[in-house]
C-alpha cells in the first residue's frame, strides 16, 4: 500500500514530505515553457481530441490543460484519452472540479494514470463557483476550508497500485488564501483568467520554488474591434463569476471596468490579441513576472481553427522543440 504524503495539521504544517526541490523542477521541465489550454475539446469526439493532442506534442508545446464542465467529459477519463494519444506530452486538468468527485477517487485515478502513462498526468484541481456547484446539490461555503479538506483525504487514501511517485498536483488559485494552501500543500497553483500583474503578486505569495501555470486566452485578430467583440463574448461569461471579479478588484480595476463584458482596458488587459508577436510579448510578461509555465487559450470555432491558430504561434516561437 502506498500512502500518500502530504497529510496536514489544522493549521496547514505539513508533517509528512512535500515535494522537494528537485520533484518541482522535474514537473517544471515536463511542462515546459508555454502549453495550451482548451475545454471545448470535451465537446468533440474522442478521435478528433487524439488528432489535436498528438499534433500538440508534435508543434513542441509541453503541456496540454483540459477543462471540466458539469455536461462534458469526466476530466481523468479525458486526460486518459489525451494521453493515449501521445508518447511526450504532460496533460493537466485545469481543473478538476473537487465537487465531482470523492476526494479517494481522485486519488486513486490520479495515480493510475500517473502510473499507466510514465508521470505525465498532472492533476489540477478547484473549488470551481458557486452556481456550478449548487447545481449538483453542494454547499459551496468556504472554499478554502472545502479545499483543505479534501485535500486531507485525498492524503489519508492508500493505493494499492505499482507507484513510484504520487501523481503531482496543483491547485486552482487567485487569492492569497488560496495560493498559501497551493504552495504548502500541492506542487503550485494554476490561476485562470488573470493578468501579468496578478502572476506577479501570485508569485509573491507562493514564493520563489512552487510551478506558477496562469492561463491566458489569445485571440489572433489584429483588428481592434473584431478582437474586443470576439474576447467580449469570452470575459462576459467570467466577470458574473464572484471569483474572477473579486480577484479583479483586488488588482484595482472599478466596477465600471467589469461591466457590459468589460471595459477596453480590461478586455485588453485580460486577453491577448493581435499578431503573433504580440502573444508572445503577453506570454513574455508574464515569465517575467514570475510564470514557469504559460498556458494559451487560442479562441477558435473548432479543432480545425484551433490548431490553425496553434501552429502560427508555434512558429512564432511559443513551442518548444
Amino acid at each position: 500500500m502506498i500512502r500518500l504524503s502530504w497529510a496536514a495539521t489544522a493549521d496547514d504544517e505539513v508533517v509528512g514530505a512535500m515535494p522537494g526541490t528537485d520533484e518541482i523542477e522535474a514537473l517544471k521541465r515536463r511542462l515546459g515553457r508555454v502549453g495550451v489550454w482548451n475545454v471545448t475539446l470535451s465537446g468533440e469526439p474522442a478521435a478528433a481530441e487524439r488528432e489535436v493532442a498528438a499534433e500538440v506534442e508534435s508543434l513542441g508545446f509541453g503541456a496540454l490543460w483540459i477543462g471540466e464542465t458539469p455536461n462534458g467529459k469526466e476530466a481523468l477519463a479525458h486526460a486518459a484519452i489525451l494521453l493515449g494519444a501521445t508518447s511526450r506530452l504532460t496533460v493537466a486538468t485545469g481543473i478538476a472540479n473537487i465537487w465531482a468527485r470523492d476526494a479517494t477517487a481522485a486519488a486513486n485515478g490520479a495515480n493510475t494514470l500517473a502510473e499507466a502513462y510514465d508521470g505525465r498526468f498532472l492533476l489540477g484541481l478547484g473549488v470551481s463557483h458557486a452556481p456550478a456547484v449548487s447545481v449538483r446539490g453542494h454547499d459551496y461555503g468556504k472554499p478554502v476550508s472545502a479545499m483543505r479538506t479534501y485535500l486531507d483525504a485525498m492524503d489519508a487514501t492508500e493505493y494499492a497500485g505499482p507507484l513510484p511517485r504520487p501523481a503531482p498536483r496543483v491547485l486552482a488559485a487567485l487569492r492569497p488564501r488560496m495560493l498559501e494552501l497551493a504552495a504548502r500543500r500541492s506542487y503550485g497553483a494554476h490561476p485562470y483568467f488573470v493578468t501579468p500583474e496578478h502572476t506577479a503578486r501570485a508569485r509573491a505569495v507562493l514564493g520563489p520554488e512552487p510551478v506558477l501555470a496562469p492561463e491566458q486566452t489569445v485571440i489572433l485578430e489584429t483588428d481592434p474591434d473584431r478582437a474586443r467583440q470576439t474576447a467580449r463574448r469570452f470575459t462576459s461569461r467570467y466577470l458574473a463569476l464572484s471569483n474572477y471579479a473579486n480577484n479583479l478588484l483586488d488588482l484595482g480595476w472599478s466596477e465600471a471596468d467589469l461591466a457590459d463584458g468589460g471595459s477596453d482596458a480590461l478586455v485588453d488587459a485580460v486577453v491577448a490579441w493581435g499578431d503573433p508577436e504580440a502573444i508572445v510579448e503577453r506570454v513574455r510578461a508574464h515569465h517575467d513576472a514570475g510564470a514557469d509555465h504559460v498556458c494559451l487559450q487560442p479562441l477558435a470555432a473548432d479543432p480545425k481553427e484551433l490548431l490553425e491558430h496553434l501552429r502560427v504561434l508555434a512558429r512564432a516561437g511559443l513551442a518548444e522543440r
